[in-house]
C-alpha cells in the first residue's frame, strides 16, 4: 500500500509524462505482481465503487480529531479536497501496515460493500491507524469513490511495455476490457499483458472475445477553402458522417458475438438486436462502428427527411434516446421498442481471423463492403464530391440529420491505436457547437493541481427576457440579500454546468472574482452575485424532468468569458426552447 501510495503522490506532483512513464516503470519493477496487478487496474482507469459517504468519513474523522465541524469546513474550503483535509486532520498513525495494495483491496476494501454503516466506520476508522498521511489520502480515495490520478491509458500501456520489454501496441491490444470490473486483477492477467508473444500463437480461450485498441481522430477547425493546402486534395481521403452515437466494435469468435463500446466496457446484453445482426457474421469478424439510436421513417405526409443513403428506412433519433439503452442491465420489451438502436458499420478490423489492421483504409474499406454486401447489417455510406467547399456545403445538412458532422480517413491509413499519426490519420470535422450566453451563478473548487481554484461553474439563463437593465440588477440585488425569487417573477434559471474551456489564466482571475462576489457557501459550493456572463458551447440538447429548466445541454463547455456583454442581455429558457424545436 505504501508503494502506490508514493507512487500516487510521484504521478501527482509531475505534469512531466516522460517522469510519469519511469515512476510508473520503477514501480512495476519493485512491487509484488498482485499489488502491481490492481495498480494496472486503477491507473488505466478502473474505478473503485464508493463503500462509504464522504459526508460520514468527514464526520468519522472530526470524531477521531476532536475538532467541531465548522473547523473541518473551514479547512475544507482552504484545502478544496474532502479526502485531502480528513487525510491533514486525521492524528498521526502507528505505521505498523505491511499489507500490500492487492491485499488492501480483497481483504479490506470489497468486504466492505454492503456491511452496517457502524461497522464500516469502526473498520475504516482502525485503518486509518495503520496508515501515514499518504497511505490515509489514498485510502480515502479509494473508500469514497473518488480515486483520480493524472495519468492516460496511453502512458500506463507505455510503462508496462518498457517494464516489459514488449510493443506498447501489443499491451494496448491485450488491455482491452482489463477494466472491465467483471474479473478481478492477478497476478496471472498481469503476467499476461507483458508475456513475450510466442510466434503463431493461437488466441486463448480467455481472450477470444476480445475487442481491438480504438483509432482516434484529431478535431480538424478551420475554413474549407485552406483544406486544399493542409490535407491535399478530397480525392485522397474517405469522408462519412460523423454519428451520435456509442463508438464500438462487435466481436464474432467462436460462434459467440461480444459487444464492446469505446470505454473497454462488455455491453452485449444491452443490446441484443446488434447481436442478432452480428450472429450471421463469419467467425473471425471485428467491426468498428457506431452504436446509436433509430428512429422509423415518418408517416405518409410527414416531414421528409435528406436521403443520404445509409440503406435502411428511418434515421438516426437523438442521443437522448440511447441514453435509455446505456443505463440499464435488463432489456424488456418496451425499452426495446421505445429506444431501438442499430451498428452502423465503418471499419473492418478482422477478417477470417486475421488482424488486417496495418492495409489501408481504402483495402479495409473494400473488404468491408464485400463482407456486407447482401447482409442486414448497415453500412456507412462515403460521401464523395468535387472539393471541400462543396462537402462543407453539405457539412450543414449535418445538423438536421442528427449527426456531427463528418469523419475524414486517408485513403492510405492503417488503423492505428489511441490518438496518433505514427499509422496514418483520421480527422473529425464537426460542426460548430450551439451556444448561449449564460450568468455564472455557483462555482466549486476543481480537483488536482487546481484543488485551490474555483474552476466548476455553474451557469443560469433568464427564466424570460428582463424588461430593462434595471429589472435584471432588481434580481441581481435580490440574490446579493439572499431574497427567494418572487413567484411568477423574473429569475435566473441553471442550466448547465462547465468546467473545461479557459486558460489558468482565466481561471484564476474568476477565482478572485468569485471570492469576491460571494453570497453564501454551501459546503464546497458557493453562491455566487451575479456579474459576468459567458459564452457556452455543447454539442445537443434536449428536454429533461431532472433539471429545474426542464432543459439538458450535452458536453457543455465555456467558449469564452463575455465581459462585453451586459446581464440583462444573456439568453433566456425561450432561446434554448427555440434550440430545442431546431434540433
Amino acid at each position: 500500500m505504501r508503494q502506490f501510495a508514493a507512487l500516487y503522490a510521484q504521478l501527482d506532483a509531475t505534469t512531466s509524462t516522460a517522469a510519469k512513464v519511469e515512476a510508473m516503470q520503477r514501480y512495476f519493477a519493485l512491487a509484488e505482481p498482485r499489488d502491481a496487478a490492481w495498480a494496472v487496474y486503477f491507473l488505466a482507469g478502473g474505478k473503485p465503487r464508493q463503500v462509504a459517504p464522504m459526508a460520514t468519513l468527514a464526520q468519522l474523522a472530526c470524531e477521531e480529531a476532536g475538532i467541531a465541524p465548522w473547523l473541518f469546513d473551514e479547512c475544507y474550503q482552504a484545502v478544496g479536497d474532502i479526502a485531502e483535509t480528513i487525510a491533514h486532520v486525521l492524528p498521526r498513525g502507528e505505521l505498523v501496515s505491511t499489507l500490500g495494495l492487492a491485499d488492501w483491496v480483497e481483504q479490506r476494501l470489497l468486504p466492505l460493500r454492503g456491511l452496517p454503516p457502524p461497522e464500516i466506520a469502526e473498520r475504516v476508522r482502525g485503518y486509518w491507524s495503520e496508515l501515514d498521511w499518504q497511505g490515509r489520502f489514498l485510502l480515502l480515495k479509494l473508500v469514497g469513490g473518488g480515486f483520480r490520478v493524472g495519468v492516460s491509458k496511453l502512458l500506463v500501456q507505455r510503462a508496462l511495455a518498457a517494464h516489459g520489454g514488449i510493443d506498447a501496441k501489443l499491451v494496448a491490444q491485450r488491455m482491452m476490457g482489463y477494466t472491465d470490473g467483471r474479473s478481478m486483477p492477478s497476478a496471472e492477467r498481469l503476467a499476461a499483458l507483458i508475456a513475450t508473444p510466442a510466434p503463431g500463437a493461437e488466441r486463448s480461450a480467455a481472450d477470444i472475445g476480445q475487442p481491438y485498441p480504438f483509432f482516434l481522430a484529431h478535431p480538424l477547425d478551420g475554413a474549407a477553402e485552406d483544406f486544399e493546402a493542409r490535407l491535399g486534395p478530397v480525392a485522397q481521403w474517405q469522408v462519412e458522417w460523423k454519428y451520435d452515437g456509442i463508438r464500438g466494435q462487435v466481436v464474432k469468435r467462436g460462434g459467440a458475438v461480444w459487444i464492446w463500446s469505446r470505454g473497454e466496457e462488455l455491453v452485449t446484453d444491452r443490446f441484443p438486436e446488434i447481436v442478432a445482426l452480428a450472429q450471421p457474421l463469419p467467425d473471425g469478424t471485428v467491426l468498428d462502428g457506431e452504436i446509436m439510436a433509430w428512429r422509423a421513417p415518418p408517416a405518409e405526409g410527414g416531414e421528409a427527411r435528406v436521403d443520404v443513403g445509409w440503406g435502411l428506412a428511418g434515421q438516426p433519433a437523438p442521443f437522448a434516446l440511447l441514453q435509455q439503452r446505456i443505463g440499464r442491465k435488463t432489456v424488456t420489451r418496451k425499452v426495446l421498442a421505445d429506444a431501438p438502436v442499430t451498428f452502423m458499420a465503418y471499419d473492418l478490423l478482422e477478417e477470417a481471423g486475421q488482424d488486417i489492421r496495418t492495409l489501408s483504409q481504402h483495402e479495409r474499406r473494400a473488404r468491408l463492403e464485400e463482407l456486407l454486401q447482401g447482409r442486414p447489417m448497415p453500412l456507412s455510406p462515403i460521401e464523395r464530391a468535387n472539393s471541400w467547399e462543396e462537402l462543407a456545403r453539405r457539412r450543414e445538412q449535418a445538423r438536421a440529420l442528427g449527426l456531427e458532422g463528418f469523419m475524414l480517413k486517408r485513403l492510405d491509413a492503417a488503423y492505428g491505436t489511441g490518438r496518433t499519426k505514427a499509422d496514418g490519420l483520421w480527422w473529425k470535422w464537426k460542426i460548430d457547437p450551439m451556444s448561449v450566453d449564460c450568468v455564472l451563478v455557483y462555482a466549486q473548487a476543481g480537483h488536482g493541481r487546481r484543488a485551490s481554484v474555483y474552476t466548476d461553474y455553474t451557469f443560469a439563463v433568464w427564466s424570460r427576457a428582463p424588461a430593462s437593465r434595471e429589472e435584471a440588477e432588481a434580481v441581481v440585488e435580490a440574490i446579493a440579500r439572499r431574497e427567494p425569487p418572487a413567484p411568477g417573477g423574473l429569475q435566473l434559471v441553471a442550466v448547465a454546468k462547465a468546467y473545461s474551456g479557459l486558460t489558468d489564466e482565466e481561471f484564476r482571475r474568476i477565482d478572485a472574482l468569485i471570492r469576491r462576489n460571494t453570497v453564501e457557501k454551501f459546503g464546497p459550493v458557493r453562491s455566487v452575485r451575479p456579474t459576468l456572463v459567458f459564452e457556452l458551447g455543447f454539442e445537443g440538447i434536449n428536454r429533461s424532468g431532472r433539471h429545474k429548466s426542464g432543459i439538458a445541454v450535452r458536453f457543455p463547455r465555456m467558449l469564452r468569458i463575455r465581459a462585453d456583454k451586459p446581464l440583462h442581455e444573456a439568453n433566456t429558457l425561450q432561446d434554448l426552447e427555440a434550440l430545442l424545436m431546431s434540433t
